[in-house]
């Protein structure tokens, strides 16, 4: 960590350390996102969707990930 008159400016970190602390934020996003879900269901205002419209939609949105 880089300090200027005692205040943190900068921090340095290996490239392998950085992509796992982008994954962790991506996972509490995510959960988040699930966490509203089901706040917004609990309330009745969630939109719903058929099981098998869902994961057609998952599974189309994972295979263009890779």
């Amino acid at each position: 960590m880089l300090k200027v008159n005692g205040k943190a400016e900068l921090v340095v970190q290996d490239a392998e350390s950085y992509q796992e602390l982008l994954e962790a934020a991506e996972l509490v996003e995510t959960l988040k996102g699930i966490k509203r879900g089901l706040e917004q269901m609990k309330q009745g205002k969630g939109k719903g969707k058929k099981a098998d419209d869902f994961f057609t939609e998952l599974f189309d949105k994972l295979d263009n990930c890779q």
